[in-house]
């Protein structure tokens, strides 16, 4: 019997240390998570739905209706009553997404790449690579009044199912880039910390493109003096950043929080080797986002000027995306099943 136990315990000590991992992690220092006041202003907020697998982002067309992409790769039209009508079905997993201005929805995909769905509910392929590096994990867009888009890839080397790899890797695997009408895609910025939320200035004179991993929003200029250059808009963030928007009041962008900062994986920063050892560990022993919904604005400084929250077992969350409309914030989620609706402050 103790022969047995022995062995088992060599067995799973070896697993854990030398069982080969598909990344090479790195070490880095994040610095200390702020902390961030606590509130309940999302706790009551209005929910549409009931049966989304995943409404991540939330894209409103000229005529004011409701759209949003889903987990099993449905693009659907959502009614303040619940209602659900198909528009499309991709075949990966539709992510950001906004209307053009002929009308069309320009889609995200993180397994397609980025896509154009016309009102009839055909799907083209707009692009799937940029320098011969194909996509891996396109993720979020905005689209520019000359009708480039700008839009991030946000791993290169981990799909939308290995994202946790990308994670304890920690390389700067994202990158920034720009479809332009001419069918050219264009590099902006490589060398991201999961590249994921893009919003333009009201004058876009820059883009943001969020770095989840470096708890950040980077800058990148697109004109004047400063153009090609980058610079941290928001560093130190206390949670993941997912999704940004920019407020159509032009003066504040809305940032939505996956969750907030896990002490267990920020003490594994400076241990490579531990963090293989965690991604080892069955699903179940590995460090997971704590329930807790945050949305934060962030004024043209990137300064937070608001911080709407629901620590509750209950909260709409993880919330990764925040859309600004006709007076109404709705919200978006990688793993609930409702959109979330409430009045803008």
């Amino acid at each position: 019997g103790w022969f047995v136990a022995a062995f088992a315990l060599v067995g799973v000590g070896g697993y854990l240390v030398a069982w080969p991992v598909p990344f090479e992690p790195v070490a880095w220092s994040p610095a200390r998570a702020p902390s961030l006041p606590a509130n309940d202003a999302l706790a009551k907020v209005e929910r549409i739905g009931g049966d989304l697998p995943g409404p991540e982002s939330i894209a409103i067309d000229a005529e004011g209706r409701i759209f949003t992409g889903l987990g099993d790769g449905r693009v659907v039209q959502v009614a303040r009553d619940g209602t659900v009508t198909l528009m499309a079905t991709t075949g990966g997993r539709p992510l950001g997404m906004q209307f053009d201005r002929t009308g069309r929805l320009i889609v995200a995909d993180a397994v397609r790449g980025l896509l154009a769905i016309a009102k009839d509910g055909s799907i083209s392929v707009l692009a799937t690579e940029q320098g011969g590096v194909p996509f891996r994990f396109v993720d979020d867009l905005e689209i520019a009044s000359d009708g480039t888009i700008y839009f991030s890839d946000a791993s290169h080397r981990f799909g939308v199912h290995d994202f946790r790899d990308d994670a304890l890797e920690h390389r700067p695997n994202g990158r920034l880039l720009a479809y332009h009408p001419d069918g050219r895609t264009e590099l902006i910025r490589g060398e991201l910390f999961f590249a994921n939320g893009v919003a333009l200035s009201a004058d876009e004179s820059f883009v943001l493109v969020n770095e989840t991993w470096a708890y950040r929003v980077t800058r990148i200029w697109l004109s004047g003096e400063r153009r090609g250059t980058s610079e941290v808009f928001a560093d130190n963030l206390p949670g993941f950043p997912d999704n940004i928007t920019r407020s159509p009041r032009g003066d504040r962008f809305w940032l939505a929080l996956f969750a907030p900062r896990n002490p267990r994986l920020d003490s594994l920063a400076d241990k490579p080797f531990l963090r293989k050892v965690v991604a080892r560990l069955p699903a179940a022993l590995q460090p997971k986002p704590a329930r807790h919904a945050i949305v934060l604005a962030l004024d043209e400084n990137g300064a937070i000027v608001e911080n709407l929250q629901d620590p509750t077992a209950t909260s709409y969350s993880p919330i990764t995306s925040a859309l600004e409309h006709g007076g109404q914030l709705y919200l978006g989620s990688l793993w609930r099943r409702e959109i979330a609706v409430l009045p803008a402050p």
